[in-house]
């Protein structure tokens, strides 16, 4: 590998180190549904993240809320010692794809049948801190 690649790849692996991500798999909600509130926490910090999806009346509110939960487990993990009030945490990007669709038949007058299709979906939610880690720092100096 040439050195301007092997830079770029370094400078990279310096990015993914300050994101902290977490992923929801086959979500049994819709993915319409579950964007509708994806866009509510998007670019929020995570205090008021979590707030928002506490008090939202949305059944995909409910998984939200875990999923950063669980987002915030991960930062805890990679920065020990470190207080997340300090750390600005905010939602810097949450992405909901559609999943594998459930296909059943559901009766029609006449002997027809009419197909109904259950979707699904997956969440990726990435946390990013607005305070730089004291390893990229180090780095930079």
């Amino acid at each position: 590998m040439g050195t301007r690649k092997h830079k770029m790849a370094e400078e990279r692996k310096l990015a993914r180190k300050t994101l902290y991500i977490a992923k929801l798999s086959n979500c049994p909600t819709s993915p319409r549904k579950m964007r509708r509130v994806a866009v509510l926490i998007r670019g929020k910090d995570v205090e008021s993240a979590l707030n928002i999806l506490k008090y939202t009346q949305k059944e995909a509110s409910e998984r939200l809320y875990k999923l950063l939960l669980s987002a915030i487990a991960n930062w805890q993990e990679k920065n020990e010692g470190v207080r997340m009030e300090e750390s600005n945490l905010f939602v810097k990007s949450i992405m909901v794809d559609s999943a594998r669709q459930l296909k059943r038949i559901r009766p029609a007058p006449q002997g027809r049948a009419h197909r109904i299709r259950k979707r699904s979906n997956h969440v990726t939610l990435i946390l990013d801190s607005l305070v730089k880690p004291e390893f990229e720092e180090a780095i930079n100096n």
